[in-house]
């Protein structure tokens, strides 16, 4: 969707800041106030932390969750009434474990400075991300539980030990059931960190914070051929899962319904859970596109809509969707749909019509406003270069490694190109990674820049965004001057 043009009359411009007012105020009401989002910044060209705070305002989104405590991004949600789950990094862990002073001086530095000095309404502190995947080799058993407990004890001293709850997002692989009897009552905490999930759920159950959990139906399906899709959505299967009496017509009712079971066994059965990650991928996958993202999340937000819950934990349940914008430097280990989580393409366009509140209303979200993208121009290859075959594929590999051609992956949006198709998106991405320098598009002579727009119907040349630092030179920390008075009257209406 092409961004909206900026009246700039004083009456027009009141008039958008009272329409994009009332827009929270009609989402709270229809319930979105337990439904969050994910707000990664692993991308080469952010958009500017207040813009996307505007949009998440206008969208009626009120909770987010951080994986760092960014200043740019902790002062962008000073005094909105946001409320923020902040992040330690895994690679802290292991100093805030051993070092309670570093644990005090991080509190001080990324909580009690943005919660008092900026009105940052912090309501979490994750300690870690996943900390406890198979594929981290155990790299921090050691280090969670007692750096969870350090960060626990110096919100405590710091006065927010009430209000701000430390907790450790964990994946839903930390439990699992036998592979003889693959239902939600058999799960149990893996057994290799059993012992030290028992630990962290009691403590976490004594300090009243909850224990967060991250869902992935996809995944289940990515990672099973054999797994029915149909078990994968919300909209009924013909093959249910029936455990003692209880039917479960998709993945992601039993997976949570195990995880209850594994509290339950754990010794904390009432223990308050929220889902932390859950999603749909639009590309990289052969599942991984628009229209199966659209039919998850239409048959998930319905579902918390209705308030159903789950068969062990009905009524409504705390969410935050994930992702809010595609982060084109993620890794690409656990697939190429990793890069391609975003509600939002990575300019702020919303992807598909959804309705957050769940009563199907579809319609397109709204996107964020005042983002700048660099010329309309592309880095193509040339029609000759089709003949130097080696170095074209080279060159090819070389750009890829540089930065995202995920989409020209198999099954991907791009995957149908041709050999030149296929180098012109490779040469065209490495030229917009690096904001249309034209050194950036030759190639040994293999490439050319064109105004000619390369895109087909399946497949986006994206033209990237202005650049942190080009933004700062044209306005202030980085926002024009015009829609920085668009964001401030916006402030002052909401």
């Amino acid at each position: 969707m092409a961004n909206c043009i900026v009246h700039v009359t004083f009456l027009l411009l009141t008039c958008y800041c009272l329409s994009a007012a009332s827009a929270p105020q009609n989402a709270r009401a229809a319930g979105l106030d337990r439904l969050g989002v994910n707000w990664g910044t692993m991308t080469s060209h952010p958009i500017n932390p207040t813009i996307i705070v505007d949009m998440l305002r206008a969208n009626g989104i009120r909770k987010v969750k951080l994986f760092d405590a960014n200043p740019w991004t902790m002062t962008a949600l000073g005094g909105t009434h946001i409320e923020t789950m902040v992040a330690i990094p895994n690679d802290q862990l292991s100093q805030i474990s051993t070092d309670y002073n570093y644990a005090k001086k991080w509190i001080s530095n990324n909580i009690t400075r943005y919660y008092y000095d900026h009105k940052v309404k912090i309501r979490y502190v994750a300690v870690g991300n996943e900390p406890f995947l198979k594929s981290y080799n155990n790299l921090y058993i050691n280090s969670t539980f007692p750096a969870l407990r350090n960060i626990q004890k110096a919100l405590d001293e710091a006065g927010l030990g009430t209000v701000i709850k430390a907790t450790v997002p964990l994946n839903a692989d930390v439990y699992n059931s036998p592979n003889n009897n693959p239902v939600p009552s058999a799960g149990e905490f893996r057994v290799d960190i059993r012992q030290i999930m028992n630990k962290i759920v009691h403590y976490l159950n004594h300090t009243g914070a909850p224990f967060v959990v991250n869902i992935y139906p996809f995944l289940s399906l990515y990672q099973n051929p054999h797994f029915p899709i149909d078990f994968a959505f919300f909209n009924g299967t013909n093959k249910p899962i029936i455990d003692k009496g209880v039917k479960y017509t998709n993945v992601f009712d039993a997976n949570f319904d195990m995880l209850v079971w594994s509290l339950k066994k754990a010794g904390v059965p009432n223990m308050k859970i929220i889902v932390g990650e859950v999603g749909w991928p639009t590309d990289g996958d052969k599942n991984a596109n628009i229209q199966n993202a659209k039919r998850f999340y239409d048959g998930f937000l319905r579902k918390l809509a209705n308030k159903v819950g789950t068969p062990k934990r009905p009524g409504g349940m705390d969410v935050y969707l994930f992702g809010l914008i595609d982060e084109n430097q993620k890794s690409i280990l656990p697939g190429n749909f990793e890069r391609n989580w975003g509600l939002f393409t990575y300019d702020g366009r919303p992807k598909f019509p959804m309705d957050l509140t769940g009563t199907g209303k579809d319609q397109y979200l709204v996107g964020a406003k005042g983002v700048e993208h660099l010329p309309a121009q592309w880095c193509v290859s040339k029609k000759e270069s089709e003949e130097r075959y080696y170095e074209l594929s080279n060159s090819i590999n070389y750009a890829c490694q540089m930065t995202d051609c995920t989409a020209l992956g198999y099954n991907s949006s791009c995957n149908d190109l041709s050999l030149l198709g296929n180098a012109s998106y490779a040469f065209n991405m490495y030229f917009q990674m690096h904001d249309q320098d034209v050194r950036a598009c030759n190639f040994n002579g293999l490439a050319i820049v064109t105004e000619e727009n390369p895109s087909t119907d399946k497949c986006l040349f994206p033209v990237q965004i202005i650049s942190e630092s080009k933004r700062k030179e044209a306005g202030v920390y980085g926002v024009p001057l015009l829609v920085l008075l668009i964001s401030l009257l916006y402030h002052l209406f909401v």
